[in-house]
């Protein structure tokens, strides 16, 4: 799959060779000057992948980036862009503006004010003026912008003076003035697929404006960078590139004869030179645990780890250990593991292992799983911890667990024969002939509700399938229930 920052031209002309990926010696070291994420950034839209649902033949940003040669009578539209972190926002106003007949101006909501956004639509009425330049305006944070600071877009927007390219992590809903909304369209990136996160590791290894195929990446730091980018396509290729730097820095220690003590960067590369000769440096997991600082979780979320991990985390529910059941939480979440499934867990947990012993157990677990649906993370991370220190601590039983499964097996036995005549359905027309309803005893009728009458079919009549134990509420469930039979059953 294709990488957001795709395979588009260089930021800066090298002396790169595109048909091979050789890179001279000058060339690649003055590619360092630019971190590895803008290097990488595609100048077209053909170039980016992973918010295809935005760049479809004739869409506002197609529009955008076509300039002067867009077709059709519509003209721009300022366009606010909100998604998480990395997904491509910046990427796509830098592309925008490399449309033709475009004037490029890029405010930072962080440190730009009102006289900030005046001058430039001052500049942008010359230029439009003057020189027949639409000036493209890219407003990085908005949400950050008061409403006095985003009203003072509204002219230059309302008269089409500037083309706003508008970026926030925020809903805008909440965080941009209704009059700025209605004057532009809002696009919701979408974040990052794994597949996104690999692809583009990849090509920037291979790709000369990258890595140039001086580095090699092993598959487990590749998962591992994937797992800790969060889907953020930035952050991905910062953590590559510090990693590469920490492999760099290792293999001109042992070259040397020193140690593995990583404290070479990866343009301090001397004494390796560039020639083509030199084979690349295998870049590993142990490479990116102490760039990042984060060691990677041992954890498959499609292998043995993924069901042992679960295993480990329901036996300690079910145990008692809530510190041990905290750590597989953690080792679970930690990993990226969905949390869905770990509430799905935990709830199976509340009915299997906690049952009637707590009957709010599950209670806690239902409203839990609910919450993460509706929350997300990584504040879903503390609902679950609540659940599960409620499962731990709370008294055990498995007995409507194991009266089931008993009612089950009798089933599947043969047995329980015909209902009970006087059970049955009486309400159609002809069920009285046949004698449904007969004798039937309505059990408010009759003292503390509860009637002296058989409910089995006769061959099961006597048989216990829920065994109370002295746990929790169970205790007191297991008198009721004693007695609840004896007058049921007549003895």
């Amino acid at each position: 799959m294709e990488d957001l920052f795709g395979s588009g031209a260089a930021e800066d002309e090298s002396e790169d060779s595109p048909a091979t990926g050789a890179v001279t010696d000058a060339g690649w070291m003055a590619s360092q000057r630019s971190p590895l994420a803008v290097r990488m950034r595609p100048r077209t839209l053909d170039d980016v992948v992973g918010q295809q649902h935005l760049l479809g033949h004739g869409s506002p940003l197609r529009q955008l980036a076509a300039g002067a040669e867009a077709s059709g009578p519509a003209g721009p539209s300022s366009v606010i862009l909100w998604g998480p972190p990395g997904t491509g926002k910046t990427t796509l106003a830098h592309v925008i503006a490399r449309g033709p007949g475009r004037k490029f101006v890029e405010l930072s909501a962080i440190t730009a004010g009102v006289k900030d956004v005046r001058r430039v639509m001052d500049e942008a009425l010359t230029a439009r003026d003057l020189y027949k330049k639409t000036t493209v305006l890219f407003l990085d944070e908005i949400h950050r912008f008061n409403k006095a600071q985003q009203d003072a877009l509204l002219p230059g927007v309302e008269n089409r003076w500037v083309v706003l390219v508008a970026a926030t992590t925020e809903n805008p809903s909440f965080s941009v003035v209704s009059p700025l909304l209605s004057r532009s369209l809002l696009l919701t990136l979408k974040p990052l697929t794994d597949d996104d996160i690999s692809g583009l590791l990849q090509r920037a290894v291979a790709d000369a404006r990258g890595l140039g195929g001086r580095v090699e990446l092993s598959q487990e730091a590749l998962e591992h960078l994937v797992r800790l980018s969060g889907g953020d396509a930035r952050r991905a290729l910062t953590a590559l590139e510090a990693a590469a730097g920490v492999a760099f820095g290792d293999s001109a220690a042992v070259e040397a004869g020193g140690t593995d003590d990583g404290e070479a960067g990866l343009a301090d590369d001397g004494a390796r030179g560039l020639a083509d000769d030199v084979e690349p440096v295998l870049v590993e997991l142990r490479h990116t645990e102490r760039a990042l600082d984060a060691a990677a979780v041992r954890y498959d979320r499609a292998g043995d780890q993924h069901y042992d991990v679960a295993s480990a985390f329901i036996k300690s529910i079910r145990g008692s250990d809530v510190d041990a059941s905290l750590h597989y939480l953690a080792r679970m979440l930690e990993a990226g593991e969905d949390p869905r499934f770990v509430a799905r867990r935990i709830v199976i947990s509340a009915a299997e292992d906690v049952g009637m012993a707590d009957p709010t157990a599950l209670q806690t677990a239902v409203a839990a799983a609910q919450a993460v649906q509706l929350i997300g993370m990584p504040e879903g991370r503390i609902i679950l911890a609540e659940a599960v220190v409620h499962l731990a601590t709370a008294p055990k039983s498995n007995a409507a667990y194991l009266g089931i499964n008993k009612a089950i097996a009798d089933v599947r036995a043969g047995f329980g024969g015909s209902i009970p005549m006087h059970l049955r359905d009486s309400h159609y027309p002809g069920a009285k002939q046949l004698g449904h309803g007969q004798a039937y005893k309505y059990a408010h009728d009759e003292p503390h509700g509860v009637a002296t009458q058989q409910y089995p079919p006769d061959d099961l009549v006597g048989r216990d399938y829920y065994q109370p134990t002295a746990n929790g509420a169970e205790r007191d469930i297991a008198a009721r229930l004693e007695r609840l039979r004896k007058i049921v059953r007549g003895r």
